[in-house]
């Protein structure tokens, strides 16, 4: 595969992303509370919460970190493992009607984001020698660079927000130790899901 198309695959998976990972996400958690649908809603707040890895993982690749390789790699499919997980709301999906827009948009978004996963998930594995890869030169680095073009272009983004609303830089460094330390809070918060509340409570998601 040449370069070209490797790149055009690169961009096609962050923009999978940025349509099922987060924009429709974003619609459905709005509609659900309009609509006061309870298990829509305690879904939406646990993917949200899952999801926050994957904006740990750009930022680390804003700074070409090689943990954000990893990072990319294991959030999508814990996304859509939390959209499928819990056995009280995949029961309360099942006993609204089918017809009814918002748990048939649900039922459809969790098999496209499942079809995400998938696909990021081959893409990513590719960029997995970038973890010892010397990033100066070469047709490996300009690979592996290739996945951090996205993430750059945000960090434009944020950087103009920001020295616009603060006056100050907000520059790649800063940005990936951000992500680090967001990391090891989210690894924190995981482990005690895992060992405390995962033994105490199974697969039930519960209230908020």
């Amino acid at each position: 595969m040449n370069d070209l198309s490797y790149r055009a695959l690169i961009w096609l998976t962050y923009r999978l992303a940025a349509t099922f990972a987060l924009g429709v996400p974003a619609v459905l958690l709005i509609w659900a509370a309009i609509q006061r649908e309870a298990s829509m809603l305690r879904l939406l707040n646990q993917y949200w919460k899952v999801s926050s890895l994957m904006a740990i993982g750009l930022l680390l690749l804003t700074d070409a970190r090689p943990l954000g390789y990893v990072v990319i790699l294991l959030a999508p499919l814990l996304m859509a493992g939390s959209a499928w997980f819990w056995v009280d709301i995949n029961e309360e999906l099942n006993d609204l009607p089918l017809w009814r827009p918002l748990p048939l948009t649900v039922r459809l978004w969790r098999w496209a984001l499942s079809g995400f996963a998938l696909i990021n998930t081959i893409l990513v594995s590719t960029a997995l020698p970038c973890l010892g890869a010397d990033l100066s030169g070469g047709a490996a680095a300009a690979r592996c660079l290739q996945w951090t073009e996205a993430p750059l272009g945000l960090h434009d983004v944020v950087a103009s927000v920001f020295g616009f609303l603060f006056g100050g830089q907000w520059t790649e460094t800063i940005a990936a130790f951000i992500g680090y330390v967001a990391l090891v809070v989210y690894l924190a918060g995981f482990l005690q899901w895992l060992l405390i509340r995962l033994p105490r409570y199974g697969r039930v998601a519960g209230g908020f």
